[in-house]
């Protein structure tokens, strides 16, 4: 079974986006764009193994989301990307969580 991480971002296109530039991973790729979402993927994918959360959603929403993300799985490690690479620094951002966390997944799944 492939590991799930779940993009929040403002705009749908961007995590659509980002998941067809990053096919050539083994994820599974869950979106979501309001805290509404957020809690409806976390409650329906129970594989899910990691957040990536996209810089065009205001720091209210922001921080609204580590205390949701955090109270209904606090085993999950939440990413924010940076403002400064833009919406096309997103696909970026999300290789190198994944990457760095499949290692320790891949420790995990072998032992």
């Amino acid at each position: 079974m492939r590991p799930v991480v779940l993009l929040v971002g403002r705009l749908p296109d961007v995590v659509n986006t980002v998941a067809r530039e990053l096919e050539d991973l083994p994820i599974q790729w869950l979106g979501a764009h309001s805290r509404e979402e957020v809690i409806a993927q976390l409650e329906a994918e129970p594989n899910i193994r990691s957040v990536v959360v996209g810089a065009g959603l205001d720091d209210a929403v922001r921080g609204d989301l580590v205390g949701v993300i955090a109270s209904r799985r606090p085993d999950l490690c939440i990413h924010f990307k940076d403002r400064l690479s833009g919406p096309a620094g997103m696909a970026p951002f999300a290789r190198r969580v994944v990457e760095t966390e499949m290692l320790h997944w891949k420790v995990i799944d072998t032992a």
